[in-house]
């Protein structure tokens, strides 16, 4: 099974997420995508995604290579979490050449199809809005909706949350 849930910031999507994960009653590992670097506000709400979660759940920090990193923790009888694709395209965008960045997202779209187990995939919705300025800020925000897409293509069940409420999208009502 895999489950793609999509909203905007604090719309509630990683909670359900990590209710979605605890209701497969399978050992969970969360694949943090989120870098602490030296910003105090982003270490503020890696803390509060930890202090969240149980303690019985395992944990691999994903840097540009997602797909392989799903590739070699995804197992039958098991969930991965993975919070959340925007941050990951993120650090792709700025810290990598536009090739390896399509080169990674190509490799992690490829791995999708053929993991075992559940997976729980969380992503922000960016391009509902304003058309934003600034070049990158628009590649950006262009990327997240084509890897949505490719994504949620290749998912068998599409949630969207807002205001914490989840409408499913595609597949199975929860």
């Amino acid at each position: 099974m895999k489950e793609l849930i999509l909203g905007g910031v604090r719309s509630g999507k990683s909670a359900l997420a990590e209710r979605r994960a605890m209701e497969t009653g399978l050992p969970v590992t969360y694949v943090a995508t989120a870098r602490m670097r030296d910003d105090e506000e982003m270490r503020q709400r890696i803390q509060h995604h930890q202090d969240r979660r149980p303690d019985d759940w395992g944990l691999v920090e994903a840097e540009g290579n997602l797909g392989d990193v799903l590739q070699a923790h995804a197992r039958p009888g098991h969930c991965l979490l993975v919070d959340c694709l925007t941050l990951w395209l993120t650090h792709l965008l700025w810290d990598e050449d536009e090739d390896t960045c399509r080169q990674e997202q190509t490799r992690f779209l490829e791995a999708l199809p053929d993991l075992p187990g559940h997976l729980i995939m969380v992503s922000n919705e960016t391009s509902m809005g304003i058309v934003p300025m600034g070049e990158l800020t628009r590649r950006f925000c262009d990327e997240a909706g084509r890897l949505h897409q490719a994504v949620a293509a290749r998912s068998d069940r599409v949630v969207l949350t807002i205001a914490g409420l989840p409408l499913v999208l595609k597949g199975e009502s929860l």
